[in-house]
């Protein structure tokens, strides 16, 4: 069993509640708008992360991530991207990486509103776990965690807290 942080949208900020909602995890996913390079220091001496970069990071970031990062976990393919829209809207992007990629799970960020999902036409299981920094429209910071065994996701969790700066 492995267990799963998922988290977006820092834009240079990580909120100290997120260490503790994590702490059990054995990696976590960052759907990307870093912010610094900093922030992505301070995540990859917490815990293993698998990341891509968002439209606000700068190129030390984007040497680090890809646009599109495709992996294995278990017995599940998962895309993560980080302007990937959701069923029946997603982003001409995912719809290039769905053409050769018949992933079971695609995880994305960019839009600040937490949104998990099935996507029946398409067999994937959708995640977007809205913000978890202090910039953008967004009045709750949010963030998930989940377990994977096989094929099999269970135990989601959505952590929430209201923004520190406001």
């Amino acid at each position: 069993m492995t267990r799963v942080g998922i988290f977006s949208d820092t834009h240079g900020y990580i909120n100290p509640a997120l260490f503790e909602f994590f702490k059990n995890c054995d990696e976590l996913w960052h759907a990307g708008d870093w912010g610094d390079i900093e922030t992505v220091e301070k995540i990859k001496k917490f815990k293993p992360v698998r990341s891509v970069y968002g439209n606000i990071d700068g190129q030390e970031i984007r040497r680090e991530f890809k646009e599109v990062e495709i992996f294995e976990i278990d017995k599940l393919k998962v895309v993560l991207i980080h302007i990937g829209g959701y069923p029946q809207k997603y982003s001409p992007q995912f719809l290039k990486v769905l053409q050769t990629v018949k992933p079971d799970v695609m995880v994305c960020g960019h839009s600040h509103i937490l949104k998990v999902m099935r996507d029946k036409k398409n067999s994937i299981m959708h995640f977007n776990p809205g913000a978890s920094g202090n910039k953008g429209f967004h009045q709750v910071c949010t963030a998930l965690r989940l377990k994977i065994e096989g094929d099999r996701m269970f135990d989601l969790e959505v952590w929430e807290q209201k923004r520190t700066d406001r």
